[in-house]
């Protein structure tokens, strides 16, 4: 077991030396809030369920004078998953806490929250990426991707949700510990890596409209980085690509991590209702636990360890295949 002591500490011996702190990653909490989120109570079950009423066919058979028509019953359907437990810890000694000049408990309570935080994203990412529609630049597998995704494939995909009835986002979960929500411009949503951005600027001005010529009607999203048309795009370093799964280099000119064959960049786009999640809000969604040192207890009677850890039960699903579409193409290195 991995264990935080002071000596795994660079420990500065100069008392004047400022306490600065060089910027880390910070969470990036971008697909939980498009998600539809479904809080599941305690002492209750491990899985949540989603219901909806199957729509109706259209009434086309013209009534009769004084014949009602036989009517016909309200059907539901359920969408279910099971719940997982995810959790971590961070061992520390007493001598971190009583010499380092460090605020190491502060630092290990903020970096578990960015983990939990990353953690149900790249869950959320990994079942988002499951979904049954997709295309890919050149029309064939992942292994014959060798160019960037294009203005073509992007209006197929929105031609291909609308026929589907999928509906538009128009509201996002809010930032904070509460289950509320937050208007945003209605659109689908694309997701993906932050290395589609160059060439999606690519793309042209008058086809691709960066959040920095939104007008005052549109408020951009956090990590948004544009539009093209009717679809949004937010980008994160979390949505990993498939790397090394397209096709060989050669000449190119498309990222790739080993220099033999090209990485394929996922970009999944969403509407409303396509995407259920158990949320990572609320007072109980996310439980820290903390032992500090030098507090006596079983198995360690002088308190000279602790932990800093946290734990949450956290499930992702998608609601409806049809309501998503997946993109696939390289990106330019």
């Amino acid at each position: 077991m991995s264990q935080t002591t002071y000596g795994s500490i660079s420990q500065r011996t100069a008392a004047w030396a400022s306490k600065e702190y060089l910027d880390h990653a910070t969470p990036i909490e971008v697909m939980a809030r498009y998600t539809q989120s479904k809080p599941v109570p305690k002492n209750t079950a491990d899985n949540a369920k989603w219901r909806r009423p199957i729509p109706f066919a259209p009434a086309t058979t013209p009534l009769v004078e004084g014949v009602s028509p036989a009517g016909h019953a309200l059907n539901y359907e359920d969408v279910a998953v099971t719940l997982q437990q995810y959790g971590d810890f961070v061992n520390i000694t007493d001598k971190v806490m009583d010499m380092s000049e460090d605020p190491v408990l502060k630092d290990a309570m903020s970096l578990n929250g960015e983990q939990a935080a990353e953690t149900m994203e790249n869950i959320l990412w990994g079942v988002a990426k499951g979904g049954t529609a997709v295309a890919r630049e050149g029309g064939g597998a992942a292994s014959g991707v060798d160019a960037p995704i294009t203005l073509t494939m992007i209006r197929n995909a929105m031609r291909a949700l609308k026929a589907q009835r999928a509906r538009f986002m128009a509201e996002m979960l809010a930032g904070s510990p509460n289950y509320k929500t937050e208007p945003v411009g209605a659109a689908f949503f694309g997701f993906g890596h932050t290395d589609l951005e160059t060439d999606f600027r690519n793309l042209g001005a008058d086809v691709f409209i960066p959040v920095e010529k939104y007008g005052q009607s549109m408020k951009a999203v956090p990590y948004e980085v544009g539009k093209v048309e009717s679809l949004r795009i937010v980008l994160s370093p979390l949505f990993a690509p498939n790397l090394a799964a397209g096709a060989a280099v050669g000449a190119t000119g498309m990222k790739s991590i080993g220099g033999v064959n090209i990485d394929v960049y996922p970009l999944v786009i969403l509407s409303k209702g396509a995407l259920g999640s158990t949320a990572l809000r609320g007072s109980s969604a996310v439980q820290p636990m903390v032992l500090n040192p030098g507090v006596p207890r079983g198995g360690d009677p002088l308190g000279l360890n602790g932990t800093v850890g946290w734990k949450s039960w956290f499930a992702a699903m998608i609601l409806n295949q049809a309501w998503m579409y997946r993109l696939e193409g390289a990106v330019t290195a």
